[in-house]
């Protein structure tokens, strides 16, 4: 059942635990705002990105 669960993409709230439970093992509590702040900043960029590249095309078409 639990096994069906994950390939179905429906992720409970022990799944979550057990994720989280093994981030703080792996990284420890001081090292996990570090990564959230590393992630954060890289999704920044990558939008930013993504909008410079859809401003020329929309210059190019007026």
């Amino acid at each position: 059942m639990m096994l069906s669960s994950i390939f179905l993409g429906i992720i409970g709230p022990w799944q979550i635990a057990l994720i989280v439970a093994i981030v703080l093992l792996l990284f420890g509590g001081k090292k996990i705002p570090e990564l959230m702040r590393g992630l954060g900043s890289g999704i920044k960029e990558f939008k930013d990105a993504s909008k410079e590249e859809e401003d020329p095309k929309i210059d190019e078409k007026k």
